[in-house]
């Protein structure tokens, strides 16, 4: 059963990761076809929709910093860690090897990239990521919220993060949404702590943040 829950871990980081950098690629490598504004779309989009095809199978986390939380929050095993990220890290790389294999040649792969400096970047990864986990936390966990809205409420937010956030730093708030493009673009050393450090900061302290308000 575990390795089931795994594999669907992999699969919905390999959706939201092929639909979101793929139409950052398609729209740099065929231009005029896909605006800039649809692009946070996208990503929202398929968020949710993986989150209620898996939902009920992995708990969607789709997310190292998600699991992270989950499991200091209590609401996730701590030894599951590993596989659950090694999945998610694992479904994002699949994702960004099939795009390089199924486009034409280009430069972008859908790395996120920091427009103001290191610590306004970190800033910016945090709060966003910090909202995004106040909003799981609260219509995944909380049997007073409206569950069957969850991968809506949860999309939304992703896609009001990219839009906000999109031109400061790119809107990571996701690990596994950073590496792949970013190992595919070489473009690690200069924002690895960004990325790594700033989405765990901010789930982190959402998961006690929303523990506190709730009780």
């Amino acid at each position: 059963m575990r390795l089931k829950r795994v594999a669907a871990e992999a699969i919905g980081t390999f959706g939201i990761v092929f639909a979101g950098c793929g139409a950052i690629m398609v729209a740099e490598r065929f231009p005029g076809t896909i605006p800039p504004l649809a692009i946070p779309i996208v990503f929202g989009l398929a968020v949710a929709a993986m989150i209620y095809a898996l939902g009920h199978l992995s708990g969607a986390h789709f997310n190292p910093a998600v699991t992270l939380a989950f499991a200091l929050g209590r609401h996730f095993p701590l030894r599951d860690i590993p596989s659950y990220w090694l999945a998610q890290f694992v479904g994002a790389a699949i994702a960004v090897a099939l795009l390089h294999i199924g486009l034409p040649g280009g430069a972008s792969y859908g790395a996120v990239v920091p427009s103001v400096v290191p610590f306004q970047a970190l800033l910016w990864e945090s709060t966003l990521t910090f909202l995004l986990m106040f909003v799981i936390l609260a219509v995944s966990t909380d049997s007073r919220a409206e569950g069957t809205m969850a991968g809506a409420a949860i999309g939304a937010t992703v896609a009001l993060g990219a839009v906000v956030g999109g031109p400061v730093t790119g809107a990571g708030m996701n690990p596994a949404r950073f590496l792949a493009p970013a190992v595919a673009e070489g473009r690690l050393s200069a924002t690895m702590l960004i990325y790594l450090l700033g989405p765990a900061m901010g789930a982190v302290a959402a998961a006690f943040v929303y523990k506190w308000v709730r009780e």
